[in-house]
This record gives C-alpha cells, structure tokens and sequence, in this order.
C-alpha cells in the first residue's frame, strides 16, 4: 500500500530507525525524513530528506503540500534530561511542533499524526507498580508537563476536531543503532558500550532505580503497529502506556557480567536521579493489548544478547 509520509525529527535516536522501517515497509521515496540538521549518513543515503523546523509552521506546510504528504511522525522533542537544563527552549519545542502539525490535520491538510508521549507524564504521587493508564499525573520535569500537556491537546483536538492523532507512552529505549539523546535513562544504552570498551560503567543513577525499558525494535513496531490499526479500535486519543521490560541498574549491569564476566560498575548519581524517582517501576499496558494487540518480543537477557552482538560488530 502506497502512502506518503512526513518525519519530523528524523534524525534523533528514535527517528533514526523509524525513517529506516517504513522506507522498508513503504519504499524509500514515499518517506519524507526531515530535521533541523542531517543525520547519519545511512540516514541520509536511504530516501528524501529536508532541512526542516519543527517549530516552523510555514516550513512544515511547504513540505507536506509539495510531496502530498497523509501521515506525519512528530519525533522532534527536547528529552527529559536535556530540557531540566533548557526548559523555555524545551517547552517551544516540544508544544509548538505539536500544534504546527494538530492544526495542519485540522485544516485537513494531513490525515493521520504519530506523536509520541513518555513514562515521564507520571510524577511521584503516582502509583509506581503496575501504574494503571488512567491515573494521577503530576510530572516534575519539564518534559513531563509538556508530554502531559500535549496528551490533553491530542485528545482535544480529536474530540473537538476529528483530528486522527495517535500515540504512545515511550518507556526508556535501548538501542546499538542510534546514541541516546538526553534522557534519564540513558545509562541502559552507554552501559552496554563502556562494558565492550572499558569493562567497567560510572552509573548516574543508584542501586535499586528500577525504571520501564524497551528494546527499540518493540518500540518502532509499536508505533508503526498502532498507526496501521482501525481507528474505531483505538478507545484512547491521548496516549497508550506501553511496557515491555523493567529493571534496575544491578540487573543490567547483571545480564552483562553474564556475558562479560569482569565487568563491573559503579554508582554516582546526579541530577538524574530525582526524575528518575519521580517516574513508575513498571506500567500497565492492558489497553494496548486490548485495543491494538500490542505485544512486546523482547526481555533483558534478548536486549543484552543482542546488545553486545551487535555493538561488537
């Protein structure tokens, strides 16, 4: 089936292999990537690309009606790490690239957004096991309150304007592909790198801070998987918890020693530590079963087996 389809933010850890997936599910020609500076170059090798601002409205307007573009992936996002230093500049970025595309689909002028959402809508009053989908929020960071805030526009723009908009709440992701980009829970990607490299890891973040976590593979074919769904299966217009996987530093750095036997960390946290704190241990994803069949494939040992495997090249 031919589509044409818009990646905004094409270029960060997530958009990197999501530009990637649909080129090899739609044809590289029907995916448009885009950011505000190039990427890597088996990015920039595989399919169009455009120098694109996310916060620019007219810029994204000329891009959508020069290629005819029906779908739009909103991955431009400043993360929660990065936005506690920046926050006026994160919140610009974050609210304003989602109103850009909610208003271009109000205009009928796209058909269908992805954008994605974050464990980090969840803030120290929420149940942290198990935390159910409908719940108390109230996020402590500045990525928190936008992804928080930006549920709400979703879901208003859906039920005021019929706008087809869809969405996830992002666990950590861990990826050999992409570098992290400025999240909290970063260390499950650099862990796996310094083992390979050093045989030891300087963790941010302290014994016992078990945070949800997904191998990126699950989370691309989490979001194509939910953009392919029937619209009228969808009950949930702001955004889906998504889980697959949850653990703690000690039961990473764990799966690795059985890999790499003198591996060995060590602890010291930073400012990371109290948004870690401030998200769940683990979510429930029920809703996402129920409504879209959503099933994670992969676990910590499989991360870590194809961690390692693959960064070792």
């Amino acid at each position: 089936m031919q589509k044409s389809i818009l990646i905004i933010g094409a270029c960060g850890q997530i958009g990197t292999e999501l530009t990637i997936a649909l080129r090899e599910k739609y044809g590289a020609e029907s995916v448009i990537a885009s950011d505000i500076r190039e990427g890597s170059e088996s990015l920039m090798s595989s399919g169009p690309f455009e120098l694109l601002d996310a916060t620019n409205y007219e810029a994204i307007e000329d891009v959508v009606m020069h290629y005819e573009i029906e779908e739009v992936y909103l991955m431009a996002a400043m993360l929660s790490a990065t936005a506690e230093k920046f926050p006026m500049r994160a919140w610009n970025l974050n609210m304003n690239s989602l109103f850009n595309v909610l208003n271009l689909a109000k205009e009928k002028k796209v058909a269908k957004i992805f954008w994605p959402s974050s464990i980090a809508v969840f803030g120290p009053n929420t149940p942290k096991d198990n935390t159910p989908q409908h719940t108390l929020m109230e996020p402590s960071t500045v990525y928190g309150i936008s992804k928080q805030s930006g549920e709400r526009w979703c879901e208003y723009y859906f039920k005021k304007f019929g706008v087809d908009v869809r969405s996830v709440r992002y666990p950590g992701l861990i990826s050999w592909k992409t570098l992290p980009g400025g999240g909290t829970t970063d260390y499950a990607v650099e862990i796996y790198h310094k083992a390979l490299e050093e045989k030891n890891y300087t963790c941010f973040l302290t014994k016992g801070t078990k945070l949800p976590m997904m191998f990126m593979d699950d989370a691309i074919r989490a979001t194509i998987s939910i953009m392919d769904a029937d619209g009228d299966t969808l009950k949930i217009r702001s955004s889906y918890n998504l889980a697959a996987m949850s653990f703690a530093p000690e039961e990473i750095a764990k799966s690795i020693k059985a890999h790499i036997p003198d591996f060995e960390m060590s602890y010291e946290p930073d400012f990371r530590q109290a948004i870690a704190d401030s998200w769940p241990s683990s979510v429930n994803d029920s809703k996402a079963t129920e409504d879209w069949d959503w099933k994670p494939e992969f676990n910590l040992e499989k991360t870590t087996k194809k961690m390692l495997e693959n960064l070792k090249g």
